[in-house]
């Protein structure tokens, strides 16, 4: 029995020190390089954040031109289209530290 104990304390002891994962609100602050102020405590830098594909901008260009036939030209859409734009100062994030609290993943844009 004393064995069973010393195992469970060892294992909450790691536990507890290796600063396990949570949830945490930030906001962008700038964008280029990219910065996100978590709680008004303190400030992540770029170096520090995981940033997911659905997270960055996305845009097509959707240039088509449709043809009457016979060579002549009909209609032209040109210009690109944001599908997905990416992060904006301002924005409100939800954040997740990753054990160790080294790095954080961007998880998703909160809105209200």
């Amino acid at each position: 029995m004393a064995l069973l104990e010393l195992i469970k304390q060892a294992g909450a002891a790691a536990y507890a020190s290796g600063n396990p994962m949570a949830v945490l609100a930030g906001k962008i602050v700038q964008t280029h390089p990219l910065e996100v102020s978590v709680d008004q405590r303190f400030t992540l830098p770029e170096d520090f954040l995981i940033v997911p594909e659905s997270m960055t901008r996305l845009e097509l260009d959707l240039t088509h031109v449709h043809g009457t036939g016979g060579g002549v030209s009909g209609e032209a859409l040109t210009g690109k289209t944001v599908i997905r734009r990416g992060l904006e100062a301002g924005d409100a994030v939800l954040l997740l530290r990753v054990q160790g609290g080294q790095q954080y993943i961007i998880l998703d844009r909160v809105v209200t």
